[in-house]
């Protein structure tokens, strides 16, 4: 309708009122009131945005990332990097970096009561840790996504494979994580059942710490390269689609394979360099693991048992076998204090070659004892370099170093499944074990439990590696972009987009407005600050943690002592 057309039918109206209006009976006063308030009541005025101070790394050092992050306005963070970073996107989505509410963080210090329920904004929170049995989650009401699918969610474990699989067949659980080679088959042929394939984005390897000896000797960790027969290994031992480690990093992620392959072996050549180095008749020495099953790792005392075989038939090399518990297993080898082998994998956090090679053999690293300048220095050249064509002859460089020099034996890339019931729809076997269960419904029961290989050590997952944590924190924590369901792509999620400059430094990303924390907080651009500062900041009070390491941040970020 046109205004003048308004303005036509308002004034019929106007006129059509006062007639009515003059021929109506005259009212009743109605009793004297207080005369109507002048002006209207009081209102607090809203609250004006008020930035906290922002993370500065003053001096760049040769392993910062970060440079600055800062609360642009409430809903506005700019992150600054000390040089470009093209897997920017990839780590931003892991749930590591998931963001707390800043008040939190400043009132429990990251630690005490943090440590079992930390506070997120993901689709479930924490209800009950119920310690060697199960934690319980609760659907969370105020989410600003999609409801979880099932009210409840709860995660049980056992380290055996055998009774993870009964349980699954008995319907007392929903899903079960890593089923055993041997029963492949058995779900497959099972209707009540269904197989989830996991793509082998890990390495198993065999640990070796050359500040201590004879491993300070890089002839001796040659030697062992050339003795284990990793082909039986894996022919023994591992599941269909699993393929012996030609790299360290699986070949699937862009130049995770360029340089020379591993050693082939030769045991006649490894016993000769072995004589050379001083050691004709072997030696003794310890061989660590921790009894968790992993995709990289199915069948854990057996190849423990293969490998100490091996190293004696082999090499003449006495390998004492000793089991860990597995939280402590994690925080010795995180600091390099177990001597002689031990075994250990890893599984993508995210899909970038970074993710493997910058954690495992970067300046800061202790597993293996010193680092390696020969190694690091060409993965800190090649990863701020974002052409993958360009990139190709450094990292063809750092795997060659890897090779020559031996920090680990990489044994195997290990195909995995998880298993559910048949009646779950959207089940998950994400090849970075990021499964996201508020998606998946577990046949319309109110409860969907899931049974994995341990028991997480903490809930904190900032200062976390452990894989049965990163899924259980994966549940209640968010990022500001995520992974796609079953996959490696990634998607905004806290924040609605992040946009880099042209030469990969800077990235302002604009954060999802109406999102509120599990205890009612609203979510905003100080809550990815004080985040950030926690991790990045050495020096800071909320720096605590679990083990105060916060191995992610400062392997993939950059920590310093800030003033």
């Amino acid at each position: 309708m046109k205004r003048l057309e308004r303005f036509h039918v308002l004034s019929l109206l106007v006129a059509a009122t006062m007639i009515l209006a003059a021929c109506a009976p005259a009212a009743t006063a109605p009793p004297a009131t207080e005369p109507p308030a002048t002006e209207p009541p009081a209102t607090e005025p809203p609250m004006a945005f008020e930035a906290v101070p922002p993370l500065v790394v003053p001096e760049c050092l040769p392993d910062s990332i970060i440079k600055e992050v800062v609360a642009v306005d409430q809903y506005t963070v700019r992150f600054t990097l000390c040089k470009p970073d093209p897997a920017f996107f990839s780590k931003i989505a892991f749930n590591v970096f998931g963001i707390y509410p800043s008040e939190w963080l400043t009132e429990t210090g990251a630690t005490g009561e943090a440590l079992e329920h930390p506070v997120g904004t993901g689709a479930y929170q924490v209800s009950e840790w119920a310690r060697g049995e199960s934690v319980t989650f609760t659907r969370f009401e105020d989410y600003w996504g999609d409801a979880s699918e099932a009210e409840t969610l709860i995660f049980r474990w056992s380290t055996e494979s055998a009774a993870r699989l009964l349980e699954l067949q008995a319907g007392t659980v929903d899903g079960i994580d890593n089923v055993a080679p041997s029963d492949f088959e058995t779900v497959e042929n099972d209707p009540s059942l269904q197989l989830m394939i996991r793509e082998a984005l890990n390495v198993f390897y065999i640990g070796v710490n050359r500040n201590f000896e004879p491993f300070n000797d890089v002839r001796v960790r040659q030697a062992v390269a050339m003795g284990i027969d990793r082909q039986r290994i894996v022919d023994t031992f591992y599941p269909p689609g699993s393929e012996v480690a030609s790299h360290f990093t699986p070949c699937s992620i862009p130049n995770a394979c360029e340089g020379d392959a591993w050693y082939e072996f030769d045991p006649e050549a490894a016993r000769a360099l072995l004589a050379d180095a001083g050691f004709p008749d072997g030696f003794e020495t310890q061989l660590t693991y921790r009894n968790v099953v992993r995709g990289y790792l199915p069948e854990v005392v057996q190849v423990a048992a293969e490998i100490q075989s091996q190293l004696k038939q082999n090499l003449n090399i006495d390998a004492q076998v000793v089991e860990m518990e597995s939280g402590a297993f994690i925080d010795a080898t995180a600091v390099g204090t177990v001597e002689g082998f031990h075994l250990l994998g890893w599984g993508a956090d995210y899909p970038h070659v970074t993710n493997f090679t910058d954690y495992h053999f970067g300046r800061q690293q202790l597993q293996f004892g010193d680092s390696y300048p020969e190694i690091y220095e060409l993965l800190e050249q090649g990863a701020g370099i974002a052409d993958v064509a360009e990139a190709a002859p450094i990292y063809a460089q750092a795997n060659n170093a890897i090779r020559e020099l031996v920090p680990m034996i990489p044994v195997a890339h290990g195909a995995s499944a998880a298993a559910y019931r048949a009646d779950v729809s959207n089940a998950q076997a994400s090849p970075l074990t990021s499964e996201v269960f508020a998606v998946s419904d577990p046949g319309g029961r109110d409860a969907f439990v899931w049974m994995q290989s341990g028991e997480p050590p903490n809930l904190f997952c900032a200062d976390e590696t452990d894989g049965e944590a990163l899924r259980a924190c994966e549940q209640v924590m968010e990022a500001l972009y995520t992974y796609e369901i079953n996959g490696t792509d990634v998607h905004p999620a806290l924040a609605e987009s992040c946009e880099p400059n042209a030469d990969l430094t800077e990235y302002v990303c604009t954060l999802r407005q109406g999102v509120k924390y599990h205890d009612g907080t609203d979510f905003d651009a100080n809550d990815v600050v004080i985040t950030f500062t926690m991790g990045v900041d050495a020096a800071s009070p909320m720096h605590v943690g679990n083990t105060g390491d916060f191995e992610y941040y400062c392997l993939l970020w950059g920590c310093a002592n800030l003033p």
